[in-house]
């Protein structure tokens, strides 16, 4: 491939990022601090038209789209706030990888991603000083079906840092160039797909593009010789390489047993009501999680805070035949209240209809009797003002005076919901405030909360300073000045890294 840029011919160094992108972490199920990165031949390089071959016996070759960088002025110990300034151009990458060999590297990817023709990259550059590096945007579709879809504007490790960091230990020279992680949706491809990949800047001026990046898979001949490593692979590796259980054809994952022994314990849950659902939904979305707050759903009493782990109702919409079948009795609804435990949060699937209410004072007394944390409904409250004067933390929609029978039917819980737009699980849990509330996934609640609070305190010194007259420019969020200021206040022990 030729890079444009006069008097480079080959890449010094090609230089690929583990984990970027907020979207293949939570796929992966772990979100680094601090980016970590790994070494590919200039030799494994090819151009947009090539072809790749899957090598005899191996099972698991997955592609990456990723956005690629190339350095332009040397760069060696300069600033994040510098690093972009160094990237000379911007391109398309297939990052490719054969999972049938990770075993045999240890963790160097030196075969199962340093393979001839495994870093295809082109067919176009993009001038970097033409785009807004936090405004790029990487596609991927296999025999014409997109399959990966992000955007630079939420990565864990902007391109600069990237840069930045790399430079403290090496120099980027001229013509390098660095991988800047894959979106979640990367998987496997068998002998005769079709992989593209695009990156563009659909708002600069004139929506530069790369063009897309044309790699045909096909089916090497070649055995593996007894001399060395063979490939091997088990369902961890193909759960990996395909992206999840389900399209790799396994039934159940291991972490399906450490979410069922996960515990909301009393440090956990006071650690969660120490911040708010602004700050976590914050760090949710860093981790690729966009659409886990409760839309429309409100505290009925002012200052109400909630933290539990849900239970949940559902409702169906009202029929009569149905309400004649399921709404009387001891139907879903007493259900759901009079077996809710201490320190659970009740959550209700009314499917966004407030025009009737879901919960009145009586089922809120026997929620609050029986230790509930909290009731959340994205329907109406009846009783309104009985129930929001109760000790029970409840939210909904407001007030509504009909009974359950005008729009809904209860039908069955303990079971996945949709509540305000959000999907919930028995299980996952439940914050919330003045903001609204909010649902995380338990794998994530620690890493989260842990998150939030040094968030929260990072925002509590930089809003001191704004009251003290300090422009936000800079300030918020922090530069590196800024940053070094807050953490020289900082007493040992107590900085960001150590919460």
């Amino acid at each position: 491939m030729s890079t444009a840029i006069p008097g480079i011919a080959t890449p010094g160094k090609v230089i690929a990022v583990h984990l970027n992108y907020p979207s293949r972490a939570a796929q992966r199920g772990r979100t680094p601090t601090q980016p970590s990165y790994f070494l590919k031949p200039s030799s494994s390089l090819a151009a947009s038209g090539s072809t790749l071959e899957r090598p005899a016996g191996t099972e698991l070759l997955a592609f990456e789209g990723e956005i690629a960088l190339v350095i332009g002025e040397p760069a060696r110990r300069v600033s994040p706030d510098e690093g972009w300034r160094h990237v000379a151009a911007v391109t398309a990458a297939n990052d490719f990888g054969l999972y049938d060999l990770r075993a045999a590297d240890k963790g160097s990817n030196v075969r199962s991603k340093g393979g001839d023709g495994f870093t295809p990259l082109g067919p176009r550059l993009i001038d970097a000083a033409s785009v807004d590096p936090a405004r790029l945007r990487v596609r991927t579709w296999v025999d014409g079906e997109l399959v990966q879809h992000d955007t630079s504007d939420a990565l864990l490790f902007p391109f600069g840092r990237l840069v930045a960091d790399l430079s403290q230990l090496m120099t980027l020279e001229r013509g390098d160039v660095i991988l800047t992680g894959t979106p979640a949706g990367s998987s496997v491809v068998a002998p005769g797909a079709v992989v593209e990949v695009e990156v563009d800047a659909p708002d600069a001026a004139g929506a530069p593009s790369s063009g897309r990046l044309v790699t045909t898979i096909t089916d090497g001949t070649a055995p593996f010789g007894d001399f060395g490593s063979r490939p091997e692979v088990d369902d961890r590796q193909r759960i990996e390489a395909w992206g999840d259980a389900e399209a790799a054809g396994l039934a159940t994952t291991s972490t399906d047993a450490a979410e069922t022994a996960f515990e909301l314990t009393d440090e956990l849950r006071a650690l969660l009501s120490s911040v708010g659902t602004a700050t976590l939904s914050v760090q949710l979305r860093k981790r690729g999680y966009t659409d886990v707050f409760l839309e429309g759903v409100h505290a009925n009493r002012p200052g109400a805070r909630v933290v539990g782990r849900a239970r949940t109702l559902r409702f169906i919409p009202f029929r009569p035949d149905l309400f004649a079948r399921r709404g009387g009795g001891y139907n879903a609804q007493k259900v759901a209240f009079d077996t809710v435990g201490p320190g659970d949060v009740l959550v209700i699937d009314a499917r966004g209809e407030r025009g009737t209410g879901t919960v009145g004072d009586v089922l809120a007394l026997r929620a609050q009797v029986r230790g509930a944390a909290g009731i959340v409904t994205d329907g109406g409250t009846r009783d309104f003002d009985v129930v929001a004067a109760m000790d029970i933390p409840t939210f909904s929609q407001g007030p509504h005076p009909s009974v359950l029978g005008r729009r809904h039917v209860p039908w069955e819980v303990d079971v996945a919901i949709s509540c305000g737009g959000a999907a919930v699980e028995p299980g996952d849990v439940i914050v919330g405030d003045g903001d609204g509330v909010i649902v995380i996934p338990p794998a994530l609640a620690w890493e989260v909360a842990r998150e939030a609070a040094v968030q929260e305190a990072e925002d509590e010194w930089v809003a001191t300073q704004v009251a003290a007259g300090a422009s936000v420019d800079g300030l918020f969020p922090m530069n590196a000045e800024w940053r070094a200021r807050y953490e020289a206040t900082l007493r040992p022990g107590q900085g960001p890294a150590a919460r």
